[in-house]
């Protein structure tokens, strides 16, 4: 089969553009796929995919994905396919991943903001694509996207299927946890007694650190057995505010900011729970790789993840808009270390199933259904 795989930046920075990397890659090393990938820009793995260049205007910036969808699909026209993959928005494609909600959604009601030309032209690509007279079968990446898909287009079910992101489990079965515990605790002066709250993330506000800090505050004011609790916070983001705010909440000494690191397996591992309560997220990569690392999680139901999480089995999922008692009467059952072992084992043990070679076979099935229609 002959495969055209379309994504901007393959294998980068982002979370599409590791999912379509990951699966790109497992697809192409089986003897079946001929894999031709359509992109501006790319990382070049050791599978035999074979690169096509996409020209990209960049400016004005309302004319990126038009001009990227445009040129795309002139290349791929002439190349003969089976089937057309994308993980991005373009004009014509037999197979949509679909990494976020759709953008005007996003835009008006998530953000809560007005839709600028760009804003407007990546609607019109996406509405062009999904009524595509080649168009077959939707993958969202979560029930959180299909649901604002369905609400947003009227996409049969029957063409909908969700294909969660995977994981790769050798990140995790390469180290060994107890060296990664005493080597970051001690990088960042944590006490092997000390309870770690893990928190990874780009986006502070979306992710809603300040709900991490006001719920450990509160519960180290109300419960003397939270003492030993600490934040650790991985990623890039405005840290000023919130560490402003772990002043006024006397937890100075308890939020680290660690910033952005290579080695975030080893945070995991480091650490007895993960907490990522955010206001929106399409899945949470981060979610499905602390619980690879056997930590429980505290999530919202506004986080993609929510499909692998069952409440009080592998972790906690909160409401849409949780209130700091709320985080905090969570985490306080986290302190248990017999609950937070139970459910981290739960955790590990889905993640277990949530490989990328899952993944790959998969989409595997798909493309050999599709193609036979």
């Amino acid at each position: 089969m002959k495969i055209a795989v379309v994504i901007p930046k393959y294998g980068l920075v982002g979370g599409a553009e590791g999912f379509a990397y990951e699966l790109t890659e497992r697809l192409a090393m089986r003897s079946r796929f001929e894999i031709h990938l359509f992109a501006n820009q790319w990382r070049q793995g050791k599978a035999p995919v074979i690169f096509h260049k996409v020209p990209m205007l960049v400016f004005p910036r309302f004319l990126r994905q038009i001009s990227f969808a445009y040129f795309a699909n002139g290349q791929i026209a002439r190349g003969g396919f089976d089937l057309v993959h994308s993980h991005d928005r373009i004009f014509q494609m037999h197979l949509l991943t679909m990494h976020g909600i759709p953008h005007e959604r996003w835009i008006r009601e998530t953000r809560d903001k007005r839709l600028s030309l760009f804003d407007r032209s990546m609607a019109w690509v996406e509405r062009k694509g999904l009524k595509g007279r080649h168009m077959r079968m939707v993958l969202p990446v979560s029930g959180l996207v299909k649901e604002e898909l369905l609400k947003t287009y009227d996409i049969p079910e029957s063409r909908m299927r969700v294909i969660h992101p995977g994981v790769s489990l050798k990140r995790f079965s390469s180290l060994d946890r107890k060296d990664c515990r005493l080597h970051i605790r001690r990088r960042h002066g944590l006490s092997e007694s000390d309870v770690v709250v893990l928190f990874v993330g780009m986006n502070f506000e979306i992710k809603r650190l300040r709900l991490v800090i006001e719920g450990v505050a509160e519960l180290i004011r109300e419960e003397k057995r939270g003492s030993s609790l600490k934040v650790l916070v991985v990623g890039k983001g405005n840290q000023s505010p919130y560490q402003a705010l772990a002043r006024d909440l006397g937890v100075t000494d308890r939020v680290i900011f660690a910033g952005v690191t290579r080695e975030v397996e080893k945070y995991y591992f480091a650490s007895d729970l993960f907490a990522m309560p955010s206001q929106f997220d399409t899945f949470g990569m981060a979610v499905l790789e602390a619980m690879t690392a056997g930590l429980p999680v505290i999530i919202t139901e506004k986080v993609g993840a929510k499909d692998l999480v069952t409440d009080g089995v592998q972790g906690f999922v909160l409401g849409e808009e949780p209130a700091a008692s709320d985080f905090g009467g969570k985490i306080s059952s986290l302190l248990i270390k017999e609950n937070r072992l139970k459910m981290g084992e739960m955790a590990h043990r889905t993640a277990l199933q949530q490989s990328w070679d899952r993944v790959a076979d998969e989409m595997e099935e798909i493309y050999l259904i599709e193609r036979d229609l």
